[in-house]
């Protein structure tokens, strides 16, 4: 989300701004701050790690997803792999909710069970394409490794995050001399044979993936029991442009609602004001290829935990459906600015501008949650706060 009167910016931060006598952010030093936490997070796992970090310091009180809720008032929030939930309970019974939601993963290669690989005299990696992943941006690029690892641990498992952000896997274009078609036909890919990374020469061994899995989480290779793991590019975010005026980064679809979002619920918590619905922000994982998991969008995970909520507030079953049917919720993802070479793929009535505000995504078979009413809210809203708003 843009400043509403955008000007060129620079990589040093501008001195925090007051309003209300709040110390306000200025936008270098938001964009500073959303940059470190997409770099802080190659994965989902990561993603829920970070926004969890952040809470944290902030002085929420992490709770047990399988445990009842603190009827106490306050701030808190749960972790559930790549997904988190964070609230804010109000000294009174709660009487709706106001949801932001976004979600935490991204298209990408992700590492099979049986990974190891050898073809011509290279070791590879096998991979797994997950989500709608543009192919040929994954070439002739520095990839690292990262992701999630369940271990032994006597008689259970339990979880660790892993990363190695060093240049270990390349995804390498074949030559134009071997490859004079593409000039006529474009670029032709298969998944399954063309984006596998090589990693090192010689022969790959039964077993390699898994023994440098089990160094990267310190047990050894026969304590490793699942892995869900994924490359990630090694290039960290920057602000680039001649007036230093975009961000430039992977995963900001959609880690930069996530942080954006994370960050603003901090501020609001930081504030005096009661809000009149109870503040809650929802990460999900695995929005790219449907949300339908445990930790996505069309489970069950942001349901129940509003109704544990209501449940530690005071409220019954009846109590937290009238709640339910006072609540907001704005799904926060990204929306593609019109393109300038592919101007005739946009929808010309409706030119979105980078930098000219946040954007409200329309649809009238419903593809997107907005509706008349809840378009109305959201513009009322960003009109109090001095930000501009535009219509996909």
């Amino acid at each position: 989300m843009s400043d509403p009167s955008p000007s060129p910016v620079s990589t040093s931060p501008d001195s925090p701004r007051e309003e209300s006598g709040a110390v306000v952010a200025s936008d270098v030093e938001r964009a500073l701050q959303v940059m470190s936490d997409i770099a802080a997070s190659p994965t989902p796992y990561h993603a829920a790690q970070r926004a969890a970090e952040l809470l944290t310091r902030a002085g929420f009180v992490q709770c047990s997803t399988t445990e009842r809720l603190p009827a106490s008032p306050g701030p808190a929030f749960v972790v559930d792999g790549g997904a988190l939930v964070a609230w804010v309970l109000p000294q009174d019974q709660p009487t709706g909710y106001c949801i932001v939601g976004a979600h935490t993963d991204s298209p990408n290669l992700r590492v099979r069970a049986n990974a190891d690989i050898t073809s011509a005299g290279w070791a590879q990696v096998g991979m797994e394409v997950y989500g709608g992943v543009l192919a040929n941006s994954w070439l002739d690029r520095d990839l690292g490794l990262a992701g999630r690892v369940h271990v032994r641990n006597g008689s259970r498992s339990v979880e660790r995050l892993v990363c190695d952000d060093r240049p270990i896997l390349r995804v390498p274009q074949l030559a134009i001399h071997l490859d004079r078609d593409i000039r006529e036909k474009g670029l032709l890919l298969n998944p399954q044979q063309h984006l596998t990374p090589l990693w090192a020469t010689g022969t790959s061994e039964a077993g390699d993936v898994r023994r440098f899995v089990a160094d990267l989480a310190e047990v050894d290779p026969d304590d490793v029991l699942s892995w869900e793991l994924m490359a990630f590019d090694t290039q960290g975010p920057a602000i680039v442009g001649r007036d230093q005026a975009f961000i430039a980064s992977a995963r900001i679809d959609n880690q930069l609602s996530c942080f954006a979002a994370t960050r603003a619920l901090i501020e609001a918590t930081a504030s005096s004001a009661e809000p009149a619905r109870v503040p809650v922000l929802v990460l999900y994982d695995h929005e790219e290829i449907g949300s339908v998991s445990s930790t996505g969008a069309a489970g069950s995970f942001l349901a129940g935990l509003l109704e544990r909520m209501s449940a530690a507030a005071g409220l019954d079953r009846v109590g937290h459906l009238e709640a339910m049917a006072r609540s907001f919720v704005i799904s926060a993802d990204g929306a593609h600015a019109t393109h300038p070479n592919y101007a005739d793929r946009h929808e010309p009535q409706h030119p979105i501008e980078v930098n000219g505000g946040v954007v409200v995504k329309r649809n009238a078979n419903q593809r997107y949650a907005t509706d008349a009413i809840s378009e109305a809210m959201f513009r009322v809203v960003c009109a109090d706060a001095g930000v501009p708003v535009q219509t996909y």
